[in-house]
């Protein structure tokens, strides 16, 4: 487009205008602007901006809902609520009728119910979700009669000593159906720029497992509370040390 003034004139009805009766002429006119003012591009030349590097944190909770909605359960525990980051994604589906958000620290409920936005709940949704101060490691009947439970970046946070205890509580006692469990692959560590070789990414890890002990763990358990067990992998891959986040699925048998 030229202008004249402040009005826009098409080029092609200047070159027209201009050489009306010299069609080649015309035609090289028009080749020679756009020479100088470039083509206009095409939807094929425009590129897409990059796409934001996913977090991990993210993938993690949208793998272990997707894995509570695909087992079909309409009453759900996040055991070690924390926050309610989970929470916040388990309330949005409405086929969860009951959720219990448990945890030890009493100012992380506080944040979930901030979260969640507990004054502003319609009364039906309230009576969806019920926060409860707990430890995971004493067996509480409270936490019976539930379909399927979360368990995301918690075990890790026990002492060694007391994983009979929680196991106990979780598989025998509380015991819902589905039973979906995440934890950090020490192996991944390595890759981590600035974590000592041998150090856990969170101050208040007891210990991280590798592949192989998590799979221990989960199989012995498992076999001993009488569940089924298969194992995922969450986050982006190495093809030597696996992904950041080792994920096991349980199924009551």
């Amino acid at each position: 487009m030229v202008r004249a003034g402040s009005i826009p004139i098409p080029r092609e009805l200047i070159a027209s205008r201009y050489l009306k009766h010299q069609k080649s002429l015309a035609r090289r006119a028009l080749e020679q602007l756009d020479a100088v003012e470039g083509a206009a591009p095409t939807e094929t030349d425009e590129t897409e901006p990059p796409q934001p590097k996913r977090r991990l944190y993210d993938e993690r909770l949208d793998r272990v809902m997707a894995e509570l909605v695909a087992t079909g359960a309409t009453s759900v525990l996040d055991l070690g609520c924390g926050s309610g980051k989970l929470l916040q994604r388990l309330i949005k589906h409405r086929p969860f009728e009951r959720i219990l958000g448990v945890d030890i620290a009493s100012r992380e409920l506080e944040i979930a119910a901030e979260r969640l936005h507990f004054d502003e709940l319609s009364p039906t949704q309230r009576a969806r979700i019920t926060l409860l101060h707990g430890a995971l490691t004493y067996r509480d009947t409270r936490l019976k009669g539930f379909d399927a439970a979360a368990i995301v970046e918690v075990i890790e946070h026990l002492e060694p000593s007391r994983l009979g205890a929680f196991a106990d509580a979780v598989f025998g006692v509380a015991r819902p159906h589905h039973i979906v469990l995440t934890t950090p692959n020490a192996e991944y560590n390595a890759l981590y720029e600035g974590l000592p070789p041998g150090a856990m990414r969170h101050s208040d890890h007891r210990f991280e497992w590798s592949r192989a002990e998590f799979r221990a763990w989960a199989e012995t358990t498992a076999a001993q509370y009488r569940y089924s067990v298969r194992f995922d992998d969450i986050g982006e891959a190495d093809a030597r040390l696996g992904s950041p986040t080792q994920m096991s699925i349980f199924t009551c048998k």
